[in-house]
């Protein structure tokens, strides 16, 4: 039966914690520049509405490093551009490739692919969850910290994707999370009723000093995603204040790590000086987006 990866929820926690070590040993090869073929001949097709940097390159040199090829498919560039019905495309390729891996906007029109797919679909990024990237910063968290169960996770910013997928994570691993928004920007309420059915351990707050106080790990993200340019200014005046800064920093344990994404605007959401301390393991972080992915495409995919 084919498993899809559309939230951390689609995975059992014994499912995931298995992604971490087969992760960690993918890495361990790579850098020893030992082959790992696990998809070898097998093709992943990528659907990208949105622009990408990180993802496009993690998954396709990931499949590569894995034996298979990867597709690129721009969203103008295919029927579902010109109005294909997301069924009739989704039905098509899976009789094409082996895995679905899917960059775009809606939630809804991924699960919908998923729904008559017949190989795993993979979300490679929507509006409300991006799951790949909590896994690689999870990865990257026990790298440095051992584990991820004792830490407190604190996130400042946006309540979007990221933070909705912050949200899942506490759920299903368990860990303290602070989440710090503004008034009018905090996360998914759906999202937040199922964490909290869920028992889910965490602090909601609009006082990003309260949220980084004794915590482990320092989060963040831009302040307008993809698709809300035009209220860039409108929400640079609303995070004032939602800075992760040294001073921010300071509240922290004295051993705290901070993360982000990335693309970063520098000075605005995160400073200069935050991204280039001794704190940050930014850059770790976005390689661990390639090694955590393979493991999920080898596991979904082999």
């Amino acid at each position: 039966m084919k498993k899809d990866f559309l939230c951390l929820s689609d995975l059992s926690l014994e499912e995931l914690e298995q992604i971490f070590a087969l992760a960690k040993d993918l890495k361990a090869k790579q850098k020893a520049g030992q082959q790992h073929h696990l998809l070898s001949g097998k093709t992943l097709g990528m659907l990208f509405e949105k622009s990408s940097t990180r993802t496009r390159v993690s998954f396709e040199v990931g499949m590569y490093q894995l034996g298979g090829h990867a597709l690129f498919l721009a969203s103008g560039s295919t029927q579902m551009g010109r109005g294909e019905p997301i069924r009739d495309t989704a039905r098509c390729m899976g009789r094409y490739v082996d895995g679905v891996m899917i960059r775009t906007y809606s939630q809804d029109a991924v699960e919908e692919f998923a729904a008559v797919s017949d190989v795993p679909v993979i979300n490679g990024l929507t509006d409300m969850f991006h799951p790949c990237q909590i896994m690689a910063d999870l990865m990257t968290v026990i790298e440095h910290k051992g584990n991820y169960r004792d830490l407190v996770f604190c996130w400042v910013g946006d309540g979007n994707n990221m933070a909705n997928s912050w949200i899942n994570a506490a759920s299903v691993f368990g860990f303290e999370l602070r989440v710090a928004t503004p008034a009018g920007y905090e996360p998914d309420a759906m999202v937040k009723e199922r964490a909290a059915e869920a028992g889910a351990n965490i602090i909601y707050t609009n006082d990003p000093d309260q949220a980084a106080r004794g915590a482990d790990v320092l989060n963040t993200d831009v302040w307008a995603s993809m698709g809300q340019e035009t209220e860039q200014q409108e929400r640079k005046k609303a995070f004032t204040g939602y800075q992760i800064n040294m001073e921010l920093v300071a509240l922290a344990k004295p051993d705290c790590v901070v993360m982000h994404c990335l693309p970063a605007h520098r000075d605005e959401e995160i400073t200069d000086e935050v991204m280039e301390s001794r704190h940050s393991i930014i850059f770790d972080e976005a390689e661990n987006r390639l090694h955590v992915q393979k493991a999920i495409m080898a596991t979904l995919m082999s």
